[in-house]
């Protein structure tokens, strides 16, 4: 019976928390009570393996027709929209920044109303107008990619000022983490077909 829940659980868990941080941990304490968390405070947690992978394939597939219809309509890669949630939000639906930044691809205010996203909590709505909104940088910068994001990331002004990505810490981290999940992202894809 415990082995059978150590296999259903995290299923269990993945529906629950979907938007929680992609690693989860586990153990037995001495009454053979199983535990379970994404923020261990306990030494004898230890990491779930292939739990990111679960929880990445669970999430595409709650979202992963409205990044295909985007990527398909705006002419991206799907593994690069996938990227952009991932380090805008966690695949987090109702993300709040602090600068008030919102939904799965964090669109700001104004940067909603202008790529007309009424709902920004609503996921297909979010995805189109982010997808929409990342094209429009990265045809502004002649499709160069790490342009495109900066100015994503940062608005298209401090970009198109210089011709560089400005020299602004949160900017460069953003471009770079982008960058380096797209590239996981898409080895991942490549891996399941």
């Amino acid at each position: 019976m415990q082995l059978a829940l150590f296999f259903i659980l995290p299923i269990v868990l993945l529906s629950s928390f979907p938007d929680a941080e992609a690693a989860m941990y586990s153990f037995v304490d001495q009454d053979g009570k199983l535990h379970f968390s994404n923020v261990p405070a306990d030494p004898r947690y230890k990491e779930l393996p292939g739990y990111e992978e679960q929880r990445s394939t669970f999430v595409y597939g709650r979202y992963g027709q409205f990044i295909n219809d985007a990527a398909k309509r705006y002419g991206l890669d799907p593994e690069l929209i996938k990227a952009v949630i991932k380090v805008e939000s966690s695949f987090n639906p109702y993300a709040v920044s602090e600068k008030g930044a919102m939904g799965l691809m964090q669109l700001m205010p104004r940067t909603a109303e202008e790529m007309q996203v009424r709902s920004p909590f609503e996921a297909k709505e979010n995805i189109m107008g982010g997808s929409r909104y990342l094209r429009k940088m990265l045809n502004l910068f002649d499709g160069d990619l790490r342009l495109g994001l900066a100015a994503y990331n940062a608005g298209p002004n401090r970009i198109l000022e210089n011709g560089i990505i400005p020299k602004i810490p949160e900017t460069e981290k953003y471009v770079k983490k982008v960058m380096q999940e797209y590239g996981r992202s898409r080895v991942n894809a490549l891996a399941r077909e």
